[in-house]
């Protein structure tokens, strides 16, 4: 299996061995790969055993054309011949959405067997006064002020308190006995678990498709950006054509 190279950019975001800080506690991070372009280009000439004949040049194009037409003409099956196994961690709301991607295969943390730690989601000043006018969902309420720096950080405290509140009465109920299971009844969203996610390549473009869109969730939308840089370096043609379509 190829290592993921340590890029400038990812190297100043790692918090442990390939761990991309993402968030204010989250993290994503490579954990196996299979497949290449390369077996990209093999499995759609499985119908004529021909198999990989090799890259060109921009005076005499190789395989790349082939690579291109495949993707430019959504004939996904070859795609599905690669893919990765990510682990990520990230508040309990961002796995709602996440989740909604079934063509991945999951599995979460689980509060029935272990505690969940004490990790809660805060949003920076910058992100809470982020209020979009044409997207209904990052938007607020009809009739609500607006919001000010000094009302997103009196909201940060309090948040921060609710959270401290919500922790202490997590562990009143470990300790006197309530089922772990249902000692979690009150946690909030803000949570953060952790999971790992697998996919094929094909799967994995269709989520940084709707992820990365300037109408999804701006806390979602880091995760999906940093995704794209796991799989850069190991499919870099592919990526190269999704970037191309992206910005067409």
């Amino acid at each position: 299996m190829r290592q993921l190279p340590c890029r400038t950019n990812l190297a100043k975001k790692r918090i442990k061995v390939n761990e991309i800080k993402v968030l204010d506690f989250g993290y994503i991070k490579l954990v196996e790969h299979w497949g290449s372009d390369e077996r990209i280009i093999e499995a759609a000439r499985m119908s004529t055993d021909k198999g990989f004949l090799g890259w060109g040049t921009p005076e005499k194009p190789g395989d790349e054309k082939l690579l291109g037409y495949l993707y430019r003409n959504h004939h996904a099956t070859p795609f599905e011949m690669a893919g990765c196994v990510i682990e990520v961690q990230a508040p309990i709301f961002i796995f709602r959405e996440w989740h909604r991607h079934r063509t991945q295969s999951y599995n979460e943390m689980s509060a029935r067997y272990t505690p969940l730690p004490d990790l809660n989601y805060i949003p920076t000043v910058e992100r809470l006064l982020i209020n979009s006018k044409t997207n209904k969902q990052a938007g607020t309420i009809k009739g609500a002020k607006e919001l000010d720096e000094a009302g997103a950080k009196a909201y940060q405290i309090r948040l921060a308190r609710n959270y401290e509140q919500d922790e202490r009465f997590y562990q009143e109920s470990l300790q006197m006995g309530v089922p772990k299971e249902l000692a979690r009844n009150h946690l909030p969203v803000g949570r953060y678990s952790k999971m790992r996610a697998s996919s094929c390549l094909r799967n994995w473009l269709g989520f940084l498709t709707l992820r990365m869109a300037p109408g999804a969730q701006w806390e979602i939308r880091q995760y999906a950006r940093e995704m794209h840089d796991i799989l850069q370096p190991l499919f870099p043609r592919t990526l190269e054509l999704f970037d191309e379509q992206k910005h067409t």
